[in-house]
């Protein structure tokens, strides 16, 4: 993991075209800007994971469903 420190108003730039903007800190939170191509999903990791754990659901029952329909 690189660790980079930033100030407000300050920006790092991914990959040629995505870009990260400290907009604002208060105490422990930090806002952040994104901008980057519209075919680039971003998530929160959160959410990222949820998704993730839905698709594995969803492809363990889709699994079972095909095995149902053999017998």
């Amino acid at each position: 993991m690189l660790a980079l420190s930033r100030k407000k108003n300050e920006a790092l730039v991914i990959d040629n075209n995505i870009e990260i903007t400290i907009l604002e800190i208060k105490g422990d939170q930090v806002k952040i800007g994104i901008s980057a191509p519209k075919e680039i999903p971003i998530y929160r990791k959160e959410v990222y994971l949820q998704i993730q754990e839905a698709n594995k659901a969803s492809m363990e029952n889709k699994g079972l469903d095909a095995l149902k329909k053999l017998f």
